[in-house]
């Protein structure tokens, strides 16, 4: 399972002052400490799982896969970033604002592309923008991965000069921005997690959490997909089903006393939803590994 990996970053540079890092992590947070650095700009992009940051307004916003969130680094410094479903698959692109505006590279030249640019568009008063991926920035991001080894640098540098152009025409006003949440509505709905994960044998219901916790239905289910990319109704079956497939090769509990500890009173129902989620019944699972 992807908490038994390990964790991964390489930082390659593109050119002066531009510097690309690929991270994978299997946790629950990610702690960067660098010094605020006003003149550097960070494109962070969001491959597979979740990243969240804590802003210093208060509020708190999550990537989910094809997000990106632009910002400086003195925006994030010693910056503690959340890793919600303890995976996240990313990579975040350093530019020196300074040097692109004096040193730009050779394709840039004369398009009136600089770092004072970006600044203005993205990064003035300490603000931190973030956007939900659209199908040319998901072609651009899509562009750092995959690619052979010996044409792998070329991508990277060809795709980043194409990220610079993208960004030059868009307006950030006209793109669909992530919605940002009050990091207490935030704290609030891990506390609805834990409390969910812990009584997976229990059907709690949105209405039942949302009279314990006073908080709005509409407000409970939208909070917690922001923060954990799926509805409370996705999000716990997937955890029932890796509970109950741990069990399966853990332990020698019948499959009947399994469906019971993840909240299935109906063998039936609970092999057919294990299926769906493994492609295998339970038995077959057990048998097979």
């Amino acid at each position: 399972m992807k908490s038994n990996r390990k964790n991964s970053m390489q930082t390659v540079t593109l050119a002066p002052g531009m510097e690309l890092s690929y991270y994978t992590v299997y946790e629950d947070n990610l702690s960067l400490h660098h010094r605020p650095l006003s003149h550097v700009m960070e494109i962070n992009y969001c491959h597979a799982g979740r990243i969240g940051w804590k802003m210093k307004n208060g509020t708190s916003v999550y990537l989910g896969p094809g997000d990106y969130s632009i910002h400086t680094m003195e925006v994030c410094a010693d910056s503690k970033l959340s890793l919600p479903n303890k995976y996240y698959e990313g990579f975040t692109l350093c530019v020196d604002l300074d040097l692109l505006t004096k040193e730009p590279p050779a394709l840039l030249k004369d398009t009136g592309i600089t770092g004072e640019l970006l600044l203005k568009k993205y990064c003035l008063k300490d603000c931190f923008s973030s956007f939900v991926g659209n199908e040319e920035t998901n072609a651009i991001f899509e562009g750092f991965y995959g690619q052979p080894e010996n044409l792998l640098s070329a991508y990277q540098n060809l795709k980043a000069l194409e990220l610079f152009l993208y960004l030059a025409k868009a307006e950030p006003a006209a793109e669909k921005h992530l919605d940002e949440y009050q990091t207490e509505q935030v704290a609030l709905i891990r506390q609805i997690h834990e409390l969910l994960l812990s009584n997976l044998n229990r059907r709690i219901t949105i209405e039942e959490l949302s009279k314990e916790y006073l908080i709005n239905t509409t407000t409970l289910k939208n909070v917690f997909k922001a923060v954990y990319g799926t509805s409370i109704a996705a999000h716990v079956k997937e955890h029932r089903m890796e509970h109950a497939a741990r069990m399966l090769l853990e332990t020698d509990t019948s499959i009947a006393d399994i469906a019971n500890a993840v909240g299935y009173d109906s063998q039936s129902k609970f092999t057919s939803a294990f299926k769906d989620a493994y492609q295998v019944t339970p038995r077959e699972y057990r048998k097979n590994h």
